[in-house]
């Protein structure tokens, strides 16, 4: 059995039989294995309270052949079989349905576990038709839906009240084990160049990172020269060489960069307003974090019709608790009115995947949401691009807010207009962009541009995807 925190694996290895058959073996992203065995398990009509236990528990069922091990202990070169008799639905090649993939897309990180306990629920289920179980019955999950029942409180129901979600698993690359040894000038092979692949994803979002030309796999100067800028950036000793210690700082960023992860521990400063959770947020409260909080409560009401809309004023008033409440009934959190740590973590999770639905094409025309991470000096991104077109765009009408070139660059020059905007929108003058910035620059660019008030959450036009 594995040590240790649960994780989600980027990728799965399903046999596509029952375990001692001769059948081909299928590996797969995590997500997508998901998506195929709930549109293969139960039908997209089913309410949405009742899709989403039924993804938990598919969750739950294979991170815990996952955790335990289960079949490669046993020798096995595949972590779950295809066959119901032993696993969970899966059918190669089949339809997956638009609205159990937006769901799952939410909810593949999330898990059922007992409390106290630190391995995933084994989520027995069946149909509850032709095959009853102990475990949960899918089609009960319809007519406990239908009664208003929410998702935890249905998987509660079959599993008992001891039971909690675990949210935000980390997901972890399938890259290969530290080979054993230090790598450094003269080694070569498939563990250099993995490591050479994942420094040059690394660096389009740590530009300082120099790239790599030729990842042969070869440990050349230009592949020192990025570990050790790596080693810098992140806090590690400078040799230029990989242990087992940045062996595996390097799989962890490379993993949360292709996510679009958090990256303020990973050595962005949030200066301006910390995405990850600082402090209880609670109804008389007044400040910028407040301000933030409501931003991101406003896009996900306009996307999701049981959160109450909200307007953004930066005082923890009535409406902003009255909002919090039905965002943490739509989550199955405790309906405190009180934005604590599990709160937040939900709600910027929920926002950022609606943020990541919005093709960036359209910023042009409709004001671009919150990328989900800070733009400071030295990032390049089409982010920064938007960006610089908004504010060049204000300058127009403003002229105290300098004009920019579009090029993707947050350069000094950037800085300084970011500066001036909030000097002139009386915010924090730090000349950085988070959530509160980017939200007044926007909504300006909005109003000078389209009229009064029209953001995209206020009139989205999309469907979550």
């Amino acid at each position: 059995m594995l040590t240790g925190e649960p994780f989600v694996p980027l990728n799965i290895t399903v046999h596509l039989g029952a375990p001692d058959e001769a059948a081909p073996d299928v590996t797969l992203p995590f997500p997508d294995y998901i998506k195929n065995v709930v549109s293969s398990e139960i039908y997209p009509t089913w309410p949405e309270a009742a899709i989403r236990a039924n993804v938990y528990a598919v969750v739950s069922f294979a991170l815990n052949r996952i955790y335990t091990e289960w079949y490669r202990s046993r020798g096995y070169p595949f972590d779950i079989t295809a066959v119901t008799q032993y696993d969970q639905k899966f059918i190669e090649g089949r339809q997956i349905y638009d609205n159990i993939a937006v769901i799952v897309d939410e909810l593949f990180d999330d898990y059922v576990r007992r409390q106290g306990r630190v391995e995933p629920l084994f989520a027995a289920f069946c149909n509850g038709t032709t095959v009853t179980c102990s475990g949960l019955s899918q089609w009960g999950t319809v007519d406990l839906a239908q009664q208003g029942l929410l998702p935890y409180e249905i998987l509660q129901y079959y599993y008992g009240e001891d039971i909690e979600i675990v949210k935000d698993v980390p997901v972890r690359t399938n890259t290969m084990s530290y080979p054993g040894e230090l790598l450094g000038a003269g080694s070569a092979g498939a563990a250099v160049q993995t490591l050479q692949i994942q420094l040059n994803r690394i660096s389009r979002n740590y530009p300082a990172i120099p790239k790599i030309p030729n990842a042969s796999g070869q440990y050349d100067a230009a592949t020192e020269a990025a570990v050790r800028t790596f080693q810098q950036v992140f806090d590690l000793p400078p040799t230029g060489t990989v242990n087992k210690a940045t062996w595996y700082r390097i799989a962890y960023i490379y993993t949360s960069v292709k996510r679009l992860a958090e990256l303020d521990s990973e050595g962005v400063s949030r200066e301006e307003f910390p995405l990850q959770f600082t402090q209880d947020l609670k109804p008389d409260m007044q400040s910028e974090q407040v301000r933030a909080l409501q931003y991101f409560l406003a896009v996900v009401g306009a996307y999701y019709e049981s959160v109450q809309p909200i307007r953004i004023t930066g005082m923890y008033d009535d409406q902003t608790e009255t909002s919090v409440r039905s965002f943490q009934r739509v989550y199955g959190l405790p309906e405190t009115g009180i934005v604590d740590e599990a709160t937040w973590n939900d709600l910027y999770r929920a926002y950022a995947g609606i943020a990541a639905s919005i093709p960036k094409e359209d910023a042009e025309w409709i004001p671009a949401l919150y990328p989900g991470t800070i733009l400071q000096e030295g990032m390049t991104s089409e982010d920064v691009r938007i960006l610089q077109t908004y504010l060049t765009y204000i300058h127009n009408t403003v002229q105290e807010i300098p004009a920019v070139r579009e090029t993707g660059y947050f350069g000094p020059l950037t800085k300084a207009s970011v500066t001036a905007f909030q000097r002139y929108a009386g915010l924090t003058q730090n000349g950085v962009v988070g959530a509160v910035t980017w939200d007044a620059i926007a909504g300006l660019y909005s109003d000078l541009r389209f009229g009064y008030e029209k953001r995209p959450y206020q009139s989205p036009g999309y469907t979550i995807r």
